[in-house]
């Protein structure tokens, strides 16, 4: 498929399965996988249907998903070996979409001996859509990013207090929590809105093709231990920034050794 197919399949899936159920999920429809992280029939409906089409269309793809990997771990411990494979989140920001709040996105990765090579991020309710193919750049609805210049002290966003080190108790930075939903966050990132994120256990549906369309843009995705971000089992704190520089700033101000190990 086409890049401008795999969006047109997630706008297609998205404006038949989620978008019907925003704001008018009845009370059957929404579960808990383990307390505070929910799922609806939107995300499981959702990931069947994508996941559906790519393999009619790579039989022999590795297909990840959120919900699937939920209940079959070895989809995700299969990941970093696959020779070509896709990773699903077909409602990234569940817990936003649920409250109603717009901030929610479908997210899809493809990948090549576990190295992401394409990656869509569509927004619905912000009729918004990130793609980018590795050496080609990234767009915004269709119109070409590039790397914005970055100075001062850099704007900061995390989903865990815990990771911000030490951070955390800094009046001087402009520090401040995520929107919860990486389709969200990362786009924010890549358009100037802030300059880092911070996310404890980083899973692969929330950070491969975000990962990618930083890269595009001059901007790095890595551990606190330094090394560069790959899709597969969630561990460490992940610092994604736009530019190594800005990496490097925050990384020297979180400096804190429990949150490395």
């Amino acid at each position: 498929m086409t890049t401008d197919e795999i969006l047109d399949l997630l706008r297609e899936v998205a404006a038949d399965v989620i978008t019907p159920r925003f704001r008018a999920l009845a009370a059957g429809e929404i579960d808990e996988k383990t307390p505070g992280d929910y799922v609806t029939v939107a995300d499981r409906e959702a990931e069947v249907a994508i996941t559906a089409r790519i393999h009619a269309e790579y039989p022999d793809a590795l297909v990840v998903g959120e919900e699937a990997s939920f209940t079959d771990p070895g989809l995700m411990a299969a990941l970093p070996g696959a020779e070509h494979s896709f990773v699903v989140d077909p409602v990234d920001g569940t817990r936003n979409f649920v409250q109603g709040n717009p901030d929610h996105a479908v997210m899809l990765a493809e990948l090549r001996r576990g190295v992401v090579i394409r990656g869509w991020i569509w927004q619905p309710e912000h009729e918004t859509a990130f793609v980018a193919e590795r050496g080609a750049g990234v767009t915004r609805n269709g119109s070409a990013l590039a790397a914005i210049p970055r100075q001062g002290t850099p704007r900061v966003e995390s989903s865990s207090r815990r990771a911000l080190g030490a951070l955390a108790g800094r009046t001087d930075w402009p520090v401040a929590r995520t929107r919860f939903c990486c389709g969200v966050d990362y786009p924010r990132l890549l358009v100037g809105e802030l300059d880092a994120l911070l996310y404890a256990l980083p899973k692969p549906w929330d950070h491969a093709a975000a990962s990618l369309m930083l890269d595009e843009v001059g901007g790095v995705t890595r551990l606190l231990d330094g090394t560069t971000y790959v899709p597969g089992r969630p561990m460490g704190v992940l610092l994604a920034s736009a530019t190594p520089a800005v990496w490097s700033t925050v990384d020297a101000a979180i400096a804190t050794e429990p949150v490395r190990r």
